[in-house]
């Protein structure tokens, strides 16, 4: 999980996104204007309602050290595991997210609007978890990734 800024017409938003680095399967994701730690919050619940994982992984950002979100990781049963500080190569399937969305998304939209933005984003997380094939995953979708091992651990 990280936080980037996305670039708008009349300054910036922040996007959080939860993604399986197994899979590379965005979970959930948000959108905010502030830094504040509740949309961060709000994507952990939303990923929790959808896959609980043994471990999860942050940066160590203020939103992440908070009581709160570690509140709700702790008491599903959730093991923390932070990066190093200063080690953005910790974290590298989420920078690498960042790069693709950015590139492919949102730099060539240059979104006007917030509403534009989260509709936007949308589909292309949409598109990324199930139509766009991935190198790394063998050609395959992170959909698929991702679905044939929750299968594998449901059965």
């Amino acid at each position: 999980m990280s936080i980037t800024y996305v670039p708008m017409n009349q300054g910036f938003m922040y996007l959080v996104a939860i993604l399986d680095w197994f899979s590379r399967y965005v979970i959930s994701w948000q959108i905010s204007n502030t830094l504040d730690n509740i949309f961060c919050v709000n994507a952990l619940e939303k990923a929790l309602k959808h896959s609980q994982p043994e471990i999860f992984n942050t940066d160590q950002g203020v939103q992440f050290t908070s009581s709160s979100f570690t509140e709700h990781l702790e008491s599903a049963g959730v093991k923390i595991s932070m990066d190093g500080r200063g080690r953005v190569f910790d974290n590298i399937f989420i920078e690498r997210l960042w790069r693709t969305v950015k590139y492919e998304d949102i730099y060539l939209k240059n979104y006007a609007t917030v509403t534009e933005l989260d509709n936007g984003l949308e589909r292309y997380f949409r598109f990324y978890n199930n139509e766009r094939f991935h190198q790394s995953l063998d050609y395959r979708t992170p959909v698929q990734v991702y679905c044939d091992c929750q299968r594998a651990t449901d059965g």
